[in-house]
């Protein structure tokens, strides 16, 4: 038996469990359902004015008084959004909430700007504000130069082969001399086309209708794109047959076929009515003695007239409606036709989109509700982070940026930066790293002193060659990161000390990186000739593709941790999408080219995506769930790139299982190992680069090689003679064939006095060395017989000499215009395969 008493609040004389409220009918539901704004039990009760005005709120929270009497989060005041829902949350606030703080500049709009940002020719405030009032000419800095552009940029940065200002003066002639300074450009491969930029991209991506170079310089010097009357031209150019249009198939490649399409055959609704032949009449001209069908279907005697519900209600199990012809059976809400009678529950929790985070599903409804550290906003119906509000951190290749979600102003985090690209975060902690593409190093800072580059820590500078993709495993305190360069992922400590390449074999073109700590997965995408998604544990075990289909360009991936769910951003397929963590139940939030330009990199956190657009020069803002409410949170950009979310939430916190050991007992790098089973490891041992795993499986020891002339120190075991066998095969090629040479090693590892053994061994190497002899006589035998018999066959073939009209045949003598049909290997024209592409050496290929 349950135990069972008063509950808490509820009604006198209704016997709940503990924890749950009781109903004025008699019904029990939990007791955090109590006042959330929905109303749970049937009568009410839950959400009564009498049972809601006894609520108090905890110091946490802050009480939104009126009538609802309702209680949010207190972090939610004066955060620009109405959590009450008579807005008392957003009430009285400070008339200097929106000020910006000292040091810092507010646009017209209201925008904050670090004062670095002013008179430097790029208007981001978005409105001019920062560009006004400057004196002209613009001067810079004495340690900076001033580009023809306008713009300002560090003195170094001049004449290091990367251009720094938009109109590349900084590697121009004027200032390096010569013709100038030779441009970086990456090495483009065979299946690639090099933008004018030095960008790589693929070489079919070329005059496709859809630019993916960032200066467009692919589509450039194209021939026009033009469809036959008869066919259909897609959104990129692309031509499809005309029959192709709206036929529920996507057949072009960016699904333009199929928007816009129109079902108008549709004869559906209690305001239409099909005849039996097909046509579609009004529903009122059903039954009005007037014969509108043509097979005067909507006439029938003995039918019109006839209300079928006052019979057994129809039939249905709930509701009957009589139509003029026939009748209908409906269920009530929270209810479906299970057949065309008899009504069963909706599981509305089977719709995605149902909730934020839980649903809950129940006879006739269903419920929301929000993991632990969220709360429900009573406006909204969304589950928002309890705590500090969250902020973003974005690179924009020379800086570190921050934008406040609450006052959406965003302001300089680190500065004079040369290529920053990739970025992640130590919430705990409030560290920041970034690797720079251009010095192919990685750094770290504390945020609030990143700005000063005397307290910006080297933690990785060789021999990396270009990290694209950065992630913190924020539990064990390791640091992953992908290079596109060699094609590898590696991993350090987080000081850098310790490193060691986890996965260099089948990666193309590897970009972005995310940790599931909790589970010791790691997530990482790959644009290259054949993109996809892939999933390996943290130690590099257990990898596997998640998504290989419909996919071009992913260069952003995320996590969203709470559902269980991974993100990406395709930027050749200009699409938001998403799959579960096993690469299952794919979806689709945003598809569109006006709307995703070229979306780099993205982050997610409550019911909100946050992506960066390189072709749009901004950072976006949109519904996770819906897709919908897009908006720029930032504009007029210097070529955003990744992007992450700052909070607490974002890297929950939890126990390393170790062993009570430091380092759980690794000499060198100690690694989450995926969580598969129950009994899978907590972590796994690594080791430098050239060394492997000890014995114990923690210590380090150089790379094994086979050596067989003594036996370790103090060890009371002695090779059986086929273990030293084994190891005299294997060891057979660098022995040279050598009888004496082989003779030694075995007898080397033999313990002296051990006559037997030594004698033993002696006759298992004598038979081997007989029957590797036997094996050679036979196969010289062999080759002798084919060579005779390939004589006999040459000196056996016959030929034809054709001399029109008649023909004769011959066995040897021909003239200089016989045609010999046989086998022969001196034929001039007979071609080999090789097993390798033309032109590729096979020390390439080695």
């Amino acid at each position: 038996s349950e135990k069972r008493e008063s509950a808490v609040d509820g009604h006198a004389g209704i016997m709940c469990e503990m924890m749950k409220f009781a109903c004025l009918n008699g019904q029990c539901v939990p007791g955090r359902w109590r006042c959330d704004g929905e109303p749970e039990c049937p009568d009410g009760s839950d959400e009564s004015e009498e049972t809601c005005s006894k609520q108090t709120c905890p110091p946490e929270k802050f009480d939104c008084g009126g009538s609802a009497n309702k209680c949010v989060s207190l972090s939610w005041r004066c955060d620009g959004q109405k959590d009450c829902e008579n807005g008392a949350d957003e009430e009285d606030c400070a008339s200097d909430a929106k000020a910006c703080p000292s040091g810092e500049f507010m646009c017209a709009n209201r925008k904050c700007l670090a004062t670095v940002h002013l008179c430097d020719g790029d208007d981001d405030c978005g409105d001019g504000s920062d560009e006004l009032k400057c004196s002209a000419p613009l001067t810079c800095g004495p340690n900076h130069l001033r580009c023809n552009s306008s713009e300002c940029v560090p003195l170094m940065w001049s004449c290091d082969g990367d251009p720094d200002c938009s109109d590349s003066s900084d590697e121009g002639p004027e200032r390096c001399g010569g013709d100038g300074v030779f441009i970086r450009r990456a090495n483009c491969t065979t299946g690639e086309f090099r933008c004018a930029n030095g960008e790589c991209i693929r070489l079919s991506w070329k005059c496709d209708g859809d630019p993916d170079c960032k200066d467009k310089s692919d589509e450039q010097d194209c021939p026009l794109l033009t469809c036959r009357p008869d066919e259909f031209q897609c959104g990129d150019g692309f031509c499809i047959h005309g029959t192709k249009q709206c036929n529920k198939v996507h057949d072009c490649p960016d699904h333009s076929d199929e928007s816009g399409c129109v079902n108008a055959t549709k004869c559906e609704g209690p305001l239409k009515f099909l005849c039996k032949n097909g046509e579609c009449i009004e529903s009122s001209k059903v039954c009005d003695s007037i014969k509108d069908c043509k097979d005067r279907s909507d006439e029938p005697k003995k039918e019109c007239g006839l209300n079928e519900c006052m019979i057994n209600n129809g039939g249905c199990s709930h509701i009957c409606m009589d139509r003029p012809i026939g009748f209908e059976c409906q269920c009530p809400a929270g209810y479906q036709l299970l057949d065309k009678k008899t009504c069963g529950d909706i599981d509305e929790c089977e719709n995605p989109d149902a909730c934020s985070q839980i649903c809950i599903n129940y006879k006739g409804d269903f419920k929301c509700e929000c993991y632990d550290g969220y709360e429900m906003d009573p406006v909204t119906k969304t589950c928002k982070a309890e705590g500090k509000s969250p902020y973003l951190l974005f690179t924009t290749r020379h800086e570190v940026r921050r934008i406040d979600l609450v006052k959406k102003d965003h302001s300089q985090v680190v500065s004079t930066q040369k290529n920053a690209v990739a970025l992640d975060l130590d919430v705990a902690n409030n560290r920041v790293f970034w690797c720079d593409r251009f010095h192919r190093k990685i750094y770290s800072a504390f945020i609030h002193e990143a700005s000063d580059p005397s307290q910006q820590v080297l933690l990785v500078d060789s021999p990396l060659q270009t990290p694209v993709g950065l992630a913190l495993d924020w539990l064990q305190h390791n640091l992953y990161w992908t290079d596109s360069g060699d094609k590898s992922i590696s991993v350090a400590s987080v000081d850098g000390t310790k490193r060691h390449v986890l996965i260099s074999i089948d990666l193309s073109e590897p970009r972005a990186l995310a940790l599931d700590p909790h589970h010791g997965f790691m997530y990482w995408s790959d644009w290259g000739t054949r993109a996809k998604i892939e999933k390996a544990g943290m130690n590099g075990v257990d990898r596997q593709v998640l998504v290989a289909n419909n996919i071009e360009w992913p260069n952003g991936i995320t996590l969203d941790v709470a559902n269980k769910r991974l993100y990406w951003v395709d930027s050749k397929l200009h699409l938001i999408a998403s799959v579960d963590l096993n690469g299952a139940h794919r979806r689709t939030h945003i598809s569109s080219a006006q709307t995703l330009g070229h979306p780099y990199a993205l982050a997610v956190f409550e019911d909100r995506i946050f992506w960066t657009d390189r072709d749009k020069a901004a950072v976006f803002m949109a519904n996770r769930l819906t897709g919908r409410d897009i908006h720029a949170l930032a504009e007029n950009l210097n070529d955003p790139h990744d992007i992450v979310v700052f909070h607490q939430l974002r890297q929950p916190q939890g126990c390393c299982n170790l062993g009570g050991m430091t380092n759980g007992g690794c000499e060198y790098l100690c690694l989450k190992a995926p969580q598969i089973t129950e009994h899978s490891p907590k972590y796994t041992c690594a080791c430098p680069d050239g060394q492997d795993l000890g014995p114990d499986m923690r210590s380090c020891v150089p790379d094994a090689v086979p050596n067989l002339t003594t036996a370790p120190s103090g060890s009371p075991e002695t090779l059986t003679p086929l273990d030293m066998l084994k190891s005299v095969s294997s060891q057979e090629s660098k022995a040279m064939g050598s009888h004496s040479t082989a003779t030694s090693l075995v007898v080397s590892t033999t313990p002296p006095g051990d006559s037997s053994v030594s004698q033993h061994c002696e006759e298992i190497l004598s038979a081997y060395l007989f029957m590797s002899l036997l094996f050679l006589v036979f196969g010289l035998v062999c080759a002798g017989f084919y060579l005779v018999w390939r004589n006999w066959r040459q000196n056996s073939t016959k030929s034809m000499n054709f001399d029109n009209p008649v023909y004769r045949k011959t066995t040897g003598e021909g003239e200089e215009d016989e045609i010999h049909i046989g086998r022969t290997d001196g034929m001039g024209h007979h071609t080999h395969h090789h097993p390798f592409p033309q032109g590729v050496s096979m020390d390439e290929l080695g």
